[in-house]
């Protein structure tokens, strides 16, 4: 096994949670730490994330939904968790655990806790997340993606650093391009997300307010679409029968690449999405999705929508008729789309992956400090790794 020190991820199965794990794991092992992951089944299935490290899949359940026989079960599977949590972070002889969120993320967070790891969490949305609350009193440092988070515990906001939210590299690399060129009539390429679960309302509206376009309109559009499966073929049909050029996929590995030559998103306001908006500096139009938990896609939104780089549509406006005049304004504006592109990248944190990793390598080498100057060991652990290359004096400015 490798003597490099072991730093675990724990996030939850969504996109909002793996992505970022993903980009800090790959800056981690820059800086010569040994990574895992510990998740649920969701999250192991993200293709091309966290490819080459080592993987765990543990039982998780949200405690919060289903009933009676349901809270009941995910309550086994926590405790569950828990177990197969400890195993795996004794095998892997963890120095340090990073939590993402996410309901799977808790009981490696608990083991953590058992076993006297230290770690830390990172919330991604401007709302701390129920998890990350449950476990915010214990964490060496909360790393926060908005300045003004809400709900971050009173005995926590001590610990609290800004650093914003890791986006991947790929993404991250768009910053040093240029905002496509458009015109009133060249090509207008526009890329529709749903979020790493697709999203039944923009399947619904997007497609029927594209097809409401006059023709020549509709000529310019170039559409690439990420929906559920089951509405793969009436999108595509809508879009067909519009003359509309249109790809539609459940998931696009090469997004990176699209989001380069787009002109324009409509998307819900997930964290991950957001971050990478501001990365590429992309305009959009935001539908949170309302159900959220404490609406925190829509706090998400509306700091986008003040900075100037967005336009907000709530779930009950969001029509055909609405989107589609608001598109075909920003269609024939490409200035206004430049602005708002300018006022987007401005709004991000291009360093947000450097700081958090900074702020997780002073959990890591802090830890290890506490447990040679006590003469002990980490449980599990038969020897101490070396410590891990790479600069350990850097420092997070809040």
């Amino acid at each position: 096994m490798s003597q490099r020190q072991c730093i675990t991820l724990a996030a939850g199965g969504t996109g909002g949670h793996m992505f970022p794990a993903h980009a800090l794991g790959i800056e981690l092992e820059k800086r010569g730490y040994r990574v895992t992951l510990i998740s649920d089944a969701r999250g192991l299935k993200f293709p091309g994330l966290l490819e080459g490290m080592e993987k765990h899949q543990i039982s998780a359940g949200s405690v919060s939904r289903g009933g009676i026989l349901g809270r009941l079960r995910a309550g086994l599977d926590l405790i569950a968790g828990v177990f197969q949590a400890r195993r795996f972070l004794i095998a892997d002889r963890s120095q340090t655990v990073v939590g993402f969120g996410g309901y799977p993320a808790l009981p490696t967070i608990l083991a953590a806790r058992w076993l006297g790891i230290p770690y830390c969490i990172h919330e991604q949305n401007s709302v701390l997340g129920r998890v990350n609350r449950m476990v915010a009193g214990g964490a060496s440092s909360v790393a926060l993606s908005f300045a003004d988070t809400a709900k971050v515990p009173r005995r926590a906001s001590a610990r609290a650093v800004v650093t914003g939210n890791p986006v991947r590299e790929e993404i991250a690399a768009l910053a040093a391009q240029s905002y496509p060129a458009v015109g009133p009539d060249s090509i207008f390429r526009v890329l529709v997300l749903g979020g790493s679960q697709g999203a039944r309302i923009l399947s619904d509206v997007v497609p029927a307010a594209l097809a409401m376009m006059p023709g020549a309109a509709r000529k310019r559009f170039q559409v690439t679409q990420q929906c559920r499966e089951e509405d793969l073929e009436r999108v595509r049909r809508t879009y067909s029968e519009a003359d509309i050029a249109a790809e539609v996929g459940i998931f696009f590995e090469d997004m990176p690449e699209r989001l380069q030559w787009t002109h324009f998103v409509i998307s819900r306001a997930g964290a991950s999405t957001i971050s990478e908006l501001t990365a590429a500096g992309r305009p959009s139009i935001l539908v949170p999705l309302a159900i959220a938990t404490d609406d925190h896609q829509t706090t998400n939104a509306k700091a986008l929508v003040e900075a100037g780089g967005a336009w907000l549509f709530d779930e009950s406006g969001f029509t055909p008729a609405a989107l589609a005049k608001r598109v075909q304004k920003l269609a024939l504006n490409p200035a206004e789309l430049t602005r708002a592109a300018a006022a987007t990248r401005a709004a991000g944190m291009p360093d947000a992956t450097r700081l958090l990793a900074d702020l997780v390598e002073e959990a890591a080498v802090s830890g290890r400090a506490k447990d040679q100057a006590a003469g002990v060991q980490p449980k599990g652990t038969k020897e101490k790794p070396d410590t891990p290359p790479g600069n350990q004096s850097r420092r997070v400015m809040a």
